[in-house]
């Protein structure tokens, strides 16, 4: 199957229309979380031209279903400083509020820690072929998925659900057409699949529905492989929590967790 150019085509300033490659598994005409996500850390990044303050938290709020169609970003630095900024984003489709996202930005000093930093931990070898269906009832060209290189060690679309799943994976396209995606750009496209890979129970009965997306980054990827450890825990009341630990080959890149709803469908 071919893939589109991009997750975004630039339409106008800060406008974008979405592609066949940002589409949810449940949902045609929605997109999956993970590209607008990517989205507002963009429009974060480009409130500053210092590369030295880079975001070291970034949460996301859905708001419901984010349409398919022309999507809007806008961010504002709310609460400047000279080493932490605190920096709000909003992603609009159509001009209905779909999104927003808050950053706390954190200025780095390069190699001032190194030497307290524990060595990295040893990481599975990349399998040599990646997952080529999805989840059950789920079409192999739905969109997001084949935008993925999704290489499992661990878990699975396919087969019974265990919550739990180690893989690498990378973006087969850039974020914005005409653009080369920044690295934590690439690694907000495949964070918020914390909850989709490593779900506890059967798809097709329950819903596992993240409406917020926390990302907590030690450091920039080095590398566009990374390493997802992902896992979901549930609660006696109807929620729950997936969360993951992302990595290259130097270490610790960032931690995931989405609070989750779950109940029968």
């Amino acid at each position: 199957m071919e893939l589109p150019e991009a997750y975004y085509l630039p339409v106008g300033d800060d406008e974008y229309e979405s592609t066949r490659a940002t589409t949810s598994p449940w949902d045609p005409a929605a997109q999956h979380g993970g590209p607008p996500s990517a989205l507002l850390a963009r429009a974060v990044d480009r409130t500053t031209d210092d590369p030295s303050f880079s975001i070291a938290r970034l949460t996301v709020d859905m708001l419901g279903p984010i349409a398919q169609g022309v999507v809007r970003t806008e961010a504002e630095v709310v609460r400047p400083g000279r080493r932490v900024e605190l920096v709000a984003a909003r992603l609009f489709t159509d001009d209905v509020l779909a999104c927003t996202a808050t950053a706390w930005r954190v200025r780095e000093r390069a190699d001032s820690t190194r030497h307290l930093v524990e060595p990295p931990a040893e990481l599975p070898p990349l399998p040599e072929t990646g997952a080529m269906t999805y989840f059950e009832g789920v079409p192999p060209d739905w969109g997001y998925g084949p935008s993925v290189d999704w290489r499992f060690v661990e878990g699975g679309f396919d087969g019974a659900p265990t919550g739990r799943a180690r893989l690498w994976a990378r973006p087969r396209l850039p974020l914005v057409a005409g653009e080369e995606t920044a690295p934590l750009h690439r690694l907000m496209v495949v964070a918020d699949s914390a909850n989709g890979v490593s779900v506890r129970l059967p798809l097709q009965e329950w819903w596992s529905i993240p409406n917020t997306l926390t990302v907590t980054v030690e450091r920039l990827p080095a590398d566009e492989w990374v390493f997802m450890d992902a896992a979901t825990d549930l609660s006696p009341h109807g929620r729950g929590v997936a969360h993951a630990v992302l990595s290259d080959r130097e270490g610790v890149l960032a931690h995931v967790a989405q609070p989750l709803l779950v109940s029968r469908r």
